[in-house]
């Protein structure tokens, strides 16, 4: 969690940190950017103006646009960790734990979808080697940050069909099908006028059944 963050509960459950310092300003600023017109086409000086402040500001905190790519790929991350703590280590059939971290994932996704897609970008870029050997190095770690994360519900899921819950056959290639719808609102979803949380609710779940039923879920999947 960044620096001068503190945690609130949306009326979803979902826990989220409290954006209240400059840092973390210039980070939400920055993933907008970044989403908008993708790492390359990005400049210091566009991210300036989207937060109305000086690049003196953001050099500050980010000595240059690689550090301040970099830091909103751990902001994101840890902003998701963060969300899915409560429920990684519920006790009980480990279908309702994965139905828990599943329904908060992809609320945040849809919450959170700008910094969602620079880490997503920067997993593309660090597969792609599309960045100088310096850069590789830290996006290597931040990559396996990324897989720990993944590894939450690798083992939660592998638990599910050693209990009987899923029913699925190489689990590399279901983790990655599964992560392709929790992760689609990132692609597709706008938020809309007078949305309300209800709408949100909705639409995450109509998400985890499909996924659910990919993973040989059966009956109803109650959230």
């Amino acid at each position: 969690m960044a620096e001068g963050e503190d945690m609130a509960t949306t009326t979803l459950g979902v826990r989220e940190p409290v954006a209240d310092d400059s840092r973390t300003d210039i980070l939400l600023a920055a993933a907008d950017c970044f989403m908008e017109r993708g790492y390359a086409a990005t400049s210091v000086d566009d991210v300036a103006r989207r937060l109305g402040a000086t690049k003196g500001r953001i050099y500050h905190h980010f000595p240059s646009k690689a550090d301040l790519f970099t830091g909103v790929f751990r902001h994101g991350m840890d902003r998701i960790y963060a969300a899915v703590e409560p429920y990684r280590n519920m006790p009980g059939p480990a279908v309702e734990r994965w139905k828990k971290i599943a329904f908060v994932h992809t609320v945040r996704m849809m919450r959170s979808k700008t910094l969602a897609r620079v880490v997503w970008e920067g997993v593309e870029m660090h597969l792609r080697g599309a960045t100088t050997p310096e850069q590789r190095v830290v996006l290597a770690d931040l990559v396996q940050y990324r897989n720990g994360y993944s590894d939450i519900f690798r083992r939660t899921i592998s638990q599910a069909r050693d209990e009987g819950d899923f029913d699925f056959d190489d689990v590399a290639i279901t983790v990655q099908s599964m992560f392709m719808a929790l992760n689609s609102p990132i692609f597709w979803y706008v938020p809309r006028d007078g949305e309300t949380e209800e709408h949100v609710t909705g639409i995450a779940k109509q998400i985890v059944t499909f996924a659910y039923r990919g993973l040989g879920g059966k009956g109803e999947l109650n959230l």
